[in-house]
């Protein structure tokens, strides 16, 4: 339980790090139409993974890469995602619903849930080593016409195996717009 208490601390402080300069600028925006971004995109970055299970090397944290496609439900503030992130073992496919929240023109932050299913179980990936429940928060903006960034950090439940420890990853990239 101590472990779980302490992945939503670690969770919490790196999505107030990644969301907090965001608001912050967009108090000066506020003149500006709040519309967030509609986009839906598909991108691909490095993926990070900053915990480890405690158990063995394939518990250890995991450097690799990301690829991740946004496709916006209408007029609703939801989203359909998908990610794939991957090492140089194998990769964990994440699809996710989210809440997206319009925080500055042409910028949103948004929080996830899906599940994370390891196509190699034991085998390490930057979001742990056996299938888990995905909770996540990220922004994503756009930043020239049809490109957008994103940032998100992701907290596997109980993502190791032999383990009862959470990874959380912390994901980046470059999207192009297609919708």
């Amino acid at each position: 339980m101590k472990r779980l208490l302490k992945s939503f601390v670690t969770f919490s402080a790196l999505s107030s790090l990644i969301v907090a300069p965001l608001f912050l600028s967009s108090g000066q925006a506020s003149a500006e139409t709040q519309k967030g971004t509609d986009a839906s995109y598909v991108g691909a970055g490095v993926a990070a993974g900053v915990t480890s299970g405690g158990e063995g090397i394939n518990d250890a944290a995991t450097f690799g890469g990301n690829v991740t496609g946004r496709l916006k439900l209408g007029t609703t503030p939801f989203s359909a995602r998908g990610n794939v992130l991957w090492s140089d073992k194998t990769s964990a496919i994440i699809p996710e619903l989210s809440v997206d929240v319009p925080i500055a023109n042409r910028t949103n932050a948004y929080l996830t849930g899906g599940y994370s299913f390891v196509e190699k179980d034991g085998s390490p990936t930057p979001i742990g080593n056996r299938d888990s429940v995905v909770l996540g928060a990220g922004v994503e903006s756009e930043v020239a016409n049809n490109f957008l960034v994103y940032t998100n950090a992701k907290v596997g439940l109980g993502a190791y195996q032999n383990s009862d420890a959470s990874a959380v990853t912390i994901n980046g990239g470059l999207g192009y717009r297609f919708k």
